[in-house]
């Protein structure tokens, strides 16, 4: 049965003004246009729809059956194209963001806020999880945006955007005398057991040191605060890029430049590989771009002024 929804309104404008001339009016028809309409639409259905006399038009018993049918069909087909264009503007959507404890703690809550203040309509759902289940979320579907270093290579449908290079730097207790110089290199900290909670740390990080250099022992941990916690209470070391000196400093830490090589930990956005994303993924996935140049210069100026 090929009705149309101009028909279905055309219909409705009927009943709610009880006048022909009058529903033409409102749809900006002529008046036989708007009969032309009501007949096509009684014709297909099969059965009248309107009592019509030369005083007044109302709903036939059929059309008084039929008619709140018809203004939901309506009201479904308005509040969807309204959906759509919430969708499309912005004004609603939802971004599911996975990223390990790192980045969790330190740059995802300034960018989320940044990005939720000009997109307030947007749910951005943030998850703190292992980097190994970041990619897993974006390989099933149940994560949208990722974050994680660069060095984790991901398949073919996962996009990766590098997003920020940050020198790494290394927490050390106030009692340990390498604390009290400016800086620290790789060779000063051989000697000192590194509690890691790196993945990968031999191919992302210890790759640019010169095997000499390397670490003694590795002392391995899930997560930065496990590593951070454990180094208040015993001798050691945690490496960590510069953007965490809040949070190192939050644990009583010293926190000192690691030079002879620097090392820069290089940060990506991982994107579901996706001809179809959400105009709420794009925006925040362009926006991360946008916003990222930024986390750099803003972690340098941070240590410039402790340093003063």
């Amino acid at each position: 049965m090929d009705v149309t929804l101009r028909q279905l309104r055309a219909y409705l404008a009927v009943l709610d003004t009880a006048s022909f001339s009058e529903a033409a009016k409102a749809m900006h028809l002529s008046q036989a246009a708007l009969s032309g309409l009501i007949k096509e639409l009684e014709s297909r259905v099969g059965v009248r729809l309107l009592d019509r006399t030369t005083r007044k038009v109302s709903a036939s018993a059929v059309g008084e059956i039929f008619a709140p049918m018809a203004r939901r069909v309506l009201s479904n087909l308005d509040d969807a194209l309204e959906n759509l264009t919430n969708l499309k503007e912005l004004r609603r959507g939802l971004v599911r963001v996975a990223a390990p404890e790192t980045l969790s703690c330190t740059l995802l809550p300034e960018l989320i806020s940044a990005y939720n203040g000009s997109h307030p309509g947007v749910d951005v759902r943030f998850d703190d999880v292992p980097i190994q289940e970041v990619l897993a979320g974006l390989q099933n579907g149940s994560v949208d945006i990722g974050f994680g270093p660069a060095g984790v290579v991901p398949d073919q449908s996962v996009e990766m955007h590098m997003i920020c290079a940050d020198p790494l730097c290394v927490a050390l207790r106030s009692d340990d005398p390498l604390s009290k110089g400016k800086s620290v290199s790789w060779k000063d900290l051989r000697e000192r057991p590194l509690l890691n909670y790196m993945p990968n740390i031999t191919i992302n990080v210890l790759s640019h040191v010169p095997p000499r250099h390397h670490p003694k022992e590795l002392v391995a941990v899930h997560r930065v605060n496990t590593a951070l916690s454990m180094l208040r209470v015993r001798q050691g070391a945690v490496i960590c890029p510069s953007m965490a000196e809040p949070l190192v400093r939050g644990f009583g830490l010293k926190f000192m430049p690691l030079t002879q090589p620097i090392v820069k930990w290089k940060i990506a956005m991982f994107v579901r590989n996706s001809t179809s994303l959400s105009p709420a993924v794009e925006s925040l996935r362009d926006f991360t771009l946008d916003f990222s140049p930024n986390w750099a210069a803003t972690g340098f100026e941070r240590r410039r002024a402790t340093e003063r």
